[in-house]
């Protein structure tokens, strides 16, 4: 594991993320993610239970910074919990703010 330990395994609401070897699963079923939703992801499963704000998701998942394009985040949650079915709904919305995920 690095000393930041972002090769850590992470796991939420059955959700489970396997950083070292990029896979994410849902009770047990692997679950094909863009490298950008994996981040958001493990960005938001690494810091369970605080809200985190758009622009700060956009600055850390995608790299920039833009008032602009908030959206993206909006969008690409939106396929992430498509993608996690059931196990999606522990991805929040903090209206107005950010999202969060349930602990």
């Amino acid at each position: 594991m690095s000393a930041d330990g972002t090769d850590e395994q992470l796991n939420a609401g059955g959700i489970s993320i396997d950083p070292a070897r990029h896979r994410v699963s849902v009770n047990g079923k692997t679950v094909n993610l863009t490298s950008l939703e994996f981040k958001l992801l493990r960005t938001l499963m690494q810091r369970r239970g605080r809200v985190q704000e758009r622009a700060r998701l956009l600055n850390e998942v995608w790299g920039y910074e833009s008032a602009i394009d908030t959206r993206t985040v909006d969008a690409h949650v939106r396929r992430l919990r498509e993608k996690l079915g059931k196990a999606g709904e522990i991805v929040e919305t903090v209206r107005g703010f950010g999202y969060r995920l349930r602990e």
